[in-house]
């Protein structure tokens, strides 16, 4: 079954592009936005919509396969591809990529994705969110194409079994890190609640007490509202590296301290902290996370920490599991590009011994969330993000509802390999 059109259509994401360089040079949060000047090339504000654009892939039986470039929250910055917009990128989809499409069988999903990331515009590859995207519509029209479910292209391609139960879901709750707990707790999220601990001095506290405190509400709040004793989220809370500005990056045996005061604020719950520190630089990052990581196992502080800084690339993602860097690595998916890169990624974890989460940003659609989903059925991470935006609801109810799909499908016999 040939491709015989690519057509693209712009889309909204469902979060903002933010400038993290204007941010962090003191541009003043007003209402959802921003007060100040933009200071990374292409923003025409510190923050405006979010962009993607759908590609869609025509078949020659009329089927169509789809998925939507996306890129992350803080587009363009720390030496990511250049600010994602729309009318800049439609035209290189079909000046670069229709052109190498059209005419292809629809038969090979790593084949197709492999031609993908060996296309060139002025020697460079092409934008991850492009790569992204295209990969999402190359997976699903081999999907249509050979009339199996996208989870099952991937699993017969690289020789795994699809999973037969539902994997965890990571639920956001941006800054709403009170209230939107109460919707996990609702929805029986397995993982939550991130709780964006951005800010050393206002959310981590300058001694650690205000997230200590934080962790002791939200232990309170789940025994509280929890309607079976059976639920036992696991707690995830993504620090920014705020840990390390407080104690000091390097500073191994006093952020120990701190992970075993909070392993028991967190108690009887099982607790992950997601960038500890940020060094500033990948290959001290690695090593303040190797150290960290290796020193809470000495000393048997039950508290898993998971690499995110400086972790971006399917490179980045090797270089960290290779060295132990974290329990777990958070495999964001935008940044790798084509997502079949995100399937080897997760795979390259298990293989070290090293969880894999599977992640993302909240600056992606519904689309690419479920094709992401669809990923995960397959390589079996050990958690996978709700996405898109910070609310719970709409990403949480996008993800839950295409597992189930999944295994409704599948348990009925449809699209199994």
């Amino acid at each position: 079954m040939k491709i015989t059109r690519v057509i693209c259509a712009p889309g909204r994401t469902g979060f903002f592009f933010d400038d993290q360089k204007a941010i962090k040079q003191g541009a003043q949060a007003d209402g959802a936005t921003y007060r100040g000047d933009p200071a990374t090339p292409g923003f025409s504000a510190v923050r405006q919509a979010g962009e993607a654009i759908s590609v869609l892939l025509v078949l020659e039986n009329g089927d169509i396969g789809w998925g939507d470039c996306a890129a992350v929250q803080y587009s363009g910055a720390g030496g990511r591809d250049p600010l994602f917009l729309a009318e800049d990128f439609i035209p290189v989809i079909e000046r670069v990529v229709a052109p190498a499409l059209v005419g292809e069988e629809a038969d090979g999903f790593r084949r197709l994705c492999e031609k993908l990331e060996s296309l060139r515009v002025d020697g460079k590859m092409l934008h991850t969110a492009i790569r992204y995207g295209v990969s999402q519509a190359i997976l699903d029209a081999v999907a249509r194409a050979s009339r199996l479910n996208m989870c099952d292209v991937v699993a017969k391609e690289y020789g795994l079994t699809v999973s037969n139960h539902m994997l965890p879901i990571f639920t956001q709750s941006g800054d709403s890190r009170y209230d939107n707990v109460d919707k996990m707790i609702m929805k029986h999220a397995q993982v939550l609640p991130h709780g964006l601990i951005n800010n050393m001095q206002t959310k981590l506290g300058a001694d650690g007490g205000i997230l200590l405190e934080y962790v002791g509400w939200l232990r309170d709040r789940i025994a509280a509202l929890r309607l079976d004793a059976s639920y036992r989220p696991v707690l995830h809370i993504d620090c920014y590296g705020t840990i390390g500005q407080a104690f000091g990056h390097d500073n191994y045996e006093a952020m120990a301290d701190y992970c075993a005061r909070l392993e028991e604020a967190a108690k009887p719950f099982h607790l992950r902290i997601e960038g500890p520190m940020d060094a500033g630089e990948r290959e001290q990052q690695m090593i303040d996370l190797r150290e960290l990581t290796a020193l809470l196992d000495k000393r048997g502080i039950q508290v898993e920490l998971v690499a995110d800084e400086w972790c971006n690339t399917f490179e980045d993602v090797r270089y960290f599991a290779d060295n132990r860097a974290g329990h777990m690595i958070q495999v964001k998916t935008p940044d790798l590009g084509s997502i079949h890169n995100t399937a080897e990624a997760v795979l390259y974890c298990k293989q070290k011994g090293v969880g894999a989460y599977q992640g993302g940003t909240c600056n992606e659609t519904d689309r690419s969330a479920q094709v992401c989903v669809q990923v995960a059925m397959a390589t079996k991470p050990v958690q996978i993000l709700a996405k898109p935006g910070m609310g719970v609801d709409e990403g949480y109810m996008i993800v839950y509802n295409e597992m189930q799909r999944i295994l409704a499908l599948r348990g009925a016999g449809v699209g199994v390999a």
